[in-house]
C-alpha cells in the first residue's frame, strides 16, 4: 500500500508541476482544445453520414462533372454554355467573384482616399459634400445601394435608341459596347516590351527614392515613369507593323455584336460595393491623416514645402502604417459583400454552384462547403497580402 501511495502522489505531484508551469499549462490547454475541436467535428459529420443516409443520399462530389444545363449571361474568362458541367459553372463564379472583388477594391481605395481627404479640407463646400456622402452612404445597407444603381442602370435606353459616343461606344440597359483589341501574330512583342518598360519604372523608382533620401532632390518621376512606359510601348507597337485590330460593335437585329460587352449587373454590383466600400475607407483616412502630429506639418512649412507635397511626403507615408490594418477588413467585406450579386442577378460563385447548381443536384451540403471554402481561401489571401505589406510600411527599430 505504501508502495502504490507514493507512486500516485508522485504522479499528482508531476501533473501539478506540469500545471503550475505557465508554457506546459499552455501546451496542455491547445492540445485539449484542438481535441474537443476534433471530437466536435466528428460528432458532426457522424450526424451528416446518418442523416444523409436516412433520406437516400450520398456525400461526394461527382455532381461536378455531370452537365450544368444552364446559361450564365457573363462569362468574360471562359467559353461557357449550358453543355458545360458543373465545375466550370463554379470556375466562371469564382472568376466573376475575384474580377467584381479586384475592380471594387481599387476603385474603393481611390474614392475612399479622396473623400478622407476632402474630409480635411478647410473648403466649407468641399468638407460638407464629402461628409454627407459618408454618412449618408454608411448607414444605409448594402444591399439597398446595389438595388437603386441597378434600378438606374436598367433605365437606359434600349439598344436601338442607344448612346452612341463616335459611333464605337454604345449605352444601353444591356450594358456598354465597347471594341475589342484582336491582336496580330507580333503582338507578344509589344506585350514584352511593355513589361519591360514596367520593370524599368520600377528600378527608376527605387533608385530615385534612394536618392532623394540622401540629397533631398525631387525629381518628376510620375511622368517621367509615363513617358517612358507610352514612348517604349508605342514605339514597339509601330516597329511591328501596328498587330492590332479593333472589332467594333455593330447594331444586329435586337442587340449589338461584336466588341465586348460590360453587362449592367456588373456595372451596378461594381459602383455600389465600390462606394460603400469607400466610405468607410474615408473614415479610415480621415482618422490617420489626423493621427498624424501637427508638427509635421509645421515642420514641413517651415522647409518651405506646399501643403500638396507635404500630404504626398510626409503625412500620408506615416499615415499609412495607421490606415493599413483597418484597410484590410473592408477589402474583406467588399469581397464578402459580393455575394449580394445573385439580388441583381450577377452569376458570381454563390449564384452558380451555390445557388442553381444546389437547386439543380441536390447536394445541399457540397455546395455549400465548397462557396464556404472558396471564400475561406480567398479572405486568406487577402489578408496575407495585406500582412504583408503591412509589415514592408511598418517602422523598423535600430
Amino acid at each position: 500500500m505504501d508502495i502504490v501511495n507514493k507512486s500516485q502522489n508522485k504522479e499528482r505531484s508531476v501533473v501539478s508541476r506540469l500545471w503550475n508551469n505557465k508554457d506546459a499549462r499552455s501546451v496542455i490547454i491547445q492540445i485539449l482544445t484542438i481535441a474537443l475541436v476534433f471530437a466536435a467535428l466528428s460528432i458532426i459529420l457522424h450526424n451528416i453520414t446518418v442523416n444523409l443516409a436516412a433520406i437516400g443520399k450520398d456525400f461526394s462530389f461527382d455532381f461536378l462533372g455531370h452537365t450544368a444545363g444552364y446559361d450564365i449571361t457573363f462569362s468574360p474568362f471562359l467559353d461557357y454554355t449550358s453543355s458545360s458541367t458543373h465545375f466550370e459553372a463554379a470556375i466562371v463564379g469564382l472568376l466573376n467573384t475575384l474580377l467584381i472583388a479586384f475592380c471594387g477594391i481599387i476603385l474603393a481605395t481611390i474614392i475612399g482616399f479622396i473623400f478622407g481627404i476632402m474630409r480635411l479640407s478647410n473648403n466649407w463646400l468641399i468638407n460638407k459634400i464629402a461628409y454627407c456622402f459618408v454618412e449618408f452612404t454608411r448607414n444605409v445597407p448594402i444591399l439597398l445601394h446595389i438595388l437603386f444603381i441597378h434600378g438606374i442602370v436598367i433605365q437606359l435606353p434600349v439598344p436601338r435608341q442607344a448612346v452612341n459616343f463616335i459611333d464605337s461606344f454604345f449605352l444601353t440597359n444591356r450594358g456598354l459596347f465597347i471594341p475589342k483589341p484582336e491582336w496580330g501574330p507580333n503582338s507578344w512583342i509589344v506585350g514584352l516590351c511593355f513589361i519591360i518598360s514596367i520593370a524599368i519604372v520600377i528600378i527608376l523608382r527605387t533608385w530615385n527614392k534612394k536618392r532623394q533620401e540622401q540629397t533631398g532632390v525631387i525629381y518628376p518621376i510620375f511622368w517621367i515613369s509615363i513617358s517612358i512606359i507610352v514612348l517604349f510601348t508605342l514605339g514597339s507597337f509601330f516597329l511591328t507593323g501596328m498587330p492590332l485590330t479593333w472589332s467594333v460593335p455593330e447594331l444586329r437585329g435586337f442587340n449589338f455584336r461584336g466588341g465586348v460587352s460590360v453587362r449592367p449587373e456588373f456595372v451596378a454590383l461594381w459602383l455600389a460595393l465600390s462606394y460603400y466600400t469607400a466610405s468607410f475607407i474615408a473614415e479610415i483616412v480621415r482618422s490617420g491623416i489626423l493621427a498624424i502630429s501637427k508638427g509635421q506639418n509645421e515642420a514641413a512649412g517651415a522647409l518651405g514645402l506646399t501643403k500638396s507635397r507635404t500630404l504626398q511626403l510626409i503625412i500620408i507615408p506615416q499615415a499609412m502604417r495607421i490606415i493599413i490594418p483597418p484597410l484590410a477588413s473592408q477589402y474583406l467585406n467588399l469581397t464578402k459583400n459580393s455575394s449580394l450579386a445573385i439580388a441583381i442577378g450577377y452569376m458570381d460563385l454563390v449564384a452558380t454552384i451555390g445557388g442553381i447548381s444546389l437547386m439543380q443536384t441536390g447536394k445541399e451540403m457540397e455546395t455549400m462547403i465548397i462557396v464556404l471554402l472558396t471564400y475561406l481561401v480567398i479572405s486568406l489571401i487577402i489578408s496575407a497580402f495585406m500582412n504583408w505589406y503591412n509589415r514592408a510600411t511598418a517602422l523598423v527599430e535600430r
